[in-house]
């Protein structure tokens, strides 16, 4: 349980953070606008696929449950 506490603990500094910068309105324009996102816009239809935020998503996530695996 100690484990699991820990885990909530830092998802919720990190949610905090993030609304934090939200909060501030700190300009945040590139997650969505990478090379490699696919966006589609015509008359009446919009189609959004973030292929390289997501992969970057991923690596960002990756690599803190790395650094917590090793920090434990």
């Amino acid at each position: 349980m100690k484990y699991a506490g820990t885990i909530f603990i830092i998802t919720g500094a990190i949610f905090v953070l993030i609304g934090i910068i939200l909060y501030l309105g700190l300009n945040l324009s590139w997650p969505g606008k990478l090379p490699g996102d696919i966006r589609i816009i015509r008359p009446g239809y919009s189609l959004y696929f973030p292929v390289t935020t997501c992969i970057v998503a991923s690596i960002l996530v990756y690599l803190i449950r790395y650094l917590l695996k090793i920090f434990r």
